[in-house]
C-alpha cells in the first residue's frame, strides 16, 4: 500500500466524537495524527494510518510541533479542532478557575489551533479548518455561563478567521451541535433527568458520534463554490 498522499490533524481526539472523525478520515485513506489530553488513551486508535500523542491545546508552542508533526508525514489538508470543555455549574458556583480554565480549553485552544493550521495551509492557498461548536454558542443557558461564553467565543473567531481566510483558498466552518452526543457522560446525565425507560423509548433522542465525523467528511468534500461556513446538526428526536 502507497503512503497517504495527505494528512489530517485532530485536535481533541477523545473517545466519542474525536475518535469517529479519526476513523472516519483514516476510512477514506489519509493519514491522520490524533491528539488529546491523556495520550494513552489514543491506543485503541493508532496503527496503519493513525499517529498520535498527548496534547495539551492550550500550549501553543504543543499546538505548533503538534501540527508540524502531522505536516512532516504528509501535506495537512486538514485540522480539527474538537476540544469540548462543556461543564455546568449555577453562576454563583462558577469559580475564576473554572471561568478561565473552560476559556482557556474552548476558546483560546482554538484561536490557537485555527491561527496555526492557517500558516501551514497559506503558502499553499487550500485547506481545510473544522471547529466543533454547540448549541451554547448560539444562547446561553442555566448554568452554563462559562462554556456558553467561551463557545460563543469559539464562534465569533472561526467567523472572523472564515472571513479573512477564504479569499486565500482556506475553507473555515464552524459545526454547531444541536444535540446531546451518545457519550457514557451524556447519557449518564439523561438517564439521570429523564430515566432510562423514557431514554430507551427515545432511540433518536443522542447523536451518534459517526455522525458528527460524517458531517465533518460532508463538509471536507464541499467544492469551493458552495462552502458552508455554519452548519447546525441536531437528531431526529431533538426538540428546537
Amino acid at each position: 500500500m502507497s503512503a497517504p498522499a495527505n494528512s489530517v490533524a485532530v485536535i481533541g481526539a477523545g473517545d466519542y466524537i474525536g475518535s469517529g472523525i479519526v476513523r472516519r478520515f483514516a476510512a477514506e485513506g489519509f493519514a491522520v495524527h490524533a491528539g488529546r489530553r491523556n495520550g494513552d488513551k489514543l491506543a485503541p486508535l493508532l496503527g496503519g494510518t493513525v499517529t498520535g500523542r498527548s496534547l495539551d491545546a492550550r500550549e501553543p508552542e504543543d499546538v505548533t510541533a503538534f501540527l508540524a508533526e502531522a505536516e512532516a508525514i504528509a501535506p495537512l489538508v486538514c485540522v480539527v479542532f474538537n476540544v469540548g470543555a462543556n461543564v455546568q455549574f449555577p453562576l454563583i458556583e462558577t469559580t475564576d478557575r473554572v471561568f478561565r480554565k473552560v476559556w482557556e480549553m474552548a476558546c483560546f485552544a482554538g484561536f490557537v489551533s485555527v491561527r496555526e493550521a492557517a500558516r501551514l495551509m497559506l503558502p499553499r492557498g487550500a485547506g481545510k479548518i473544522f471547529v466543533t461548536g454547540a448549541t451554547a454558542g448560539l444562547r446561553g443557558n442555566p448554568g452554563y455561563a462559562a462554556f456558553a461564553a467561551a463557545k460563543a467565543g469559539l464562534r465569533a473567531m472561526a467567523q472572523s478567521a472564515a472571513r479573512e481566510l477564504w479569499p486565500q483558498g482556506i475553507h473555515v466552518a464552524h459545526l454547531v451541535i444541536d444535540a446531546g452526543v451518545d457519550t457514557e457522560w451524556v447519557r449518564a446525565r439523561v438517564t439521570e433527568r429523564i430515566g432510562a425507560e423514557a431514554l430507551a423509548a427515545q432511540p433518536d433522542l443522542l447523536m451518534p458520534p459517526e455522525a458528527v465525523a460524517d458531517a465533518y467528511w460532508a463538509l471536507y468534500n464541499q467544492p469551493r463554490a458552495a462552502w458552508t461556513f455554519e452548519q447546525e446538526i441536531r437528531p431526529f428526536g431533538e426538540t428546537w
